[in-house]
């Protein structure tokens, strides 16, 4: 039973990822992935797990990928196909939190990530407003960006680059941004880690954009009090929640994801496929 208050099974958590692999594998392939595991549920305790286990089957792809000085190389699973999406399944592992890079080009982020996470009273209303207001300032810059809940309390805005450019630049470039809603806003806008300043405010987290960070993956289950999952929304969708005050339509778990993408397909596969240019006088050297 790994989420009690629900009765949730580790049976289900295995069936759930089974039947939403089409959707999650490709965003999984490629990418160096960190293990979360809870062995005995999610009111439990938990591990991160960087290093790919070595009681793995043969066919667990891995890549040997540089994580520091202290760390040295680390060999991290590949998620590539069904039967290893299954097999971290069975190993509890509840959350999966991949590179924003390819193991081949690690130094390269597919995208730019923008983390939303509100500090209470703040809810998800709160980060809609402030995922609206990321949307409205790259459009004027001609970029799309698309939406996801966290699968917890918040929203994740991804900017899809799929390009050249490097964490060098993308990381400060995230940082001016949020440092940008936070001047306009500073009452409802957070840019500095500090957590006693996100009581009421919106945190948005630019740290992720960083070539040893990791940040759940889209279709996720979440360790939370339901098995609730990160799942790809639409702008309407945000924009409803807002507008009619309904924090829990963009709450997830999942037999719903299930539903939303039988019927939706991926809504979040244009972050694989978009080529996108962060404007050149706006990075870095």
């Amino acid at each position: 039973m790994f989420w009690p208050e629900t009765g949730f099974t580790k049976g289900q958590v295995i069936d759930y990822y089974a039947r939403v692999a089409d959707a999650i594998l490709p965003h999984l392939h490629g990418r160096p992935l960190t293990l979360k595991r809870y062995p005995n549920g999610v009111e439990a305790g938990s591990f991160y797990e960087k290093r790919c286990p070595g009681h793995r089957p043969d066919w667990v792809e891995t890549a040997a990928i540089w994580s520091g000085r202290n760390e040295g190389d680390i060999d991290y699973c590949l998620c590539n196909e069904k039967a290893t999406l299954v097999w971290m399944a069975q190993l509890a592992s509840l959350e999966l939190h991949p590179s924003l890079s390819l193991a081949a080009q690690i130094e390269r982020p597919r995208v730019l990530a923008f983390d939303l996470d509100p500090g209470a009273p703040a809810d998800i209303l709160d980060c809609c407003r402030v995922a609206l207001r990321l949307r409205a300032m790259f459009a004027g810059l001609g970029l799309e960006c698309f939406p996801k809940t966290s699968g917890s309390k918040g929203l994740q805005v991804y900017v899809p680059l799929n390009g050249d450019v490097a964490y060098e630049q993308t990381k400060p470039f995230a940082r001016a941004v949020a440092q940008t809603l936070e001047r306009d806003e500073p009452k409802r806008v957070v840019s500095r880690m500090a957590k006693k300043l996100r009581k009421g405010k919106v945190f948005v987290d630019w740290s992720q954009n960083d070539q040893h960070k990791t940040t759940v993956a889209v279709y996720s289950l979440r360790a939370k009090e339901r098995p609730t999952a990160s799942t790809p929304v639409g702008w309407d969708e945000v924009e409803r929640a807002l507008e009619r005050s309904t924090p829990d339509a963009l709450s997830f778990e999942a037999d719903a994801v299930l539903e939303r993408v039988a019927k939706r397909g991926d809504l979040f596969a244009p972050v694989l496929e978009l080529t996108q240019e962060l404007p050149p006088e706006l990075l870095g050297d």
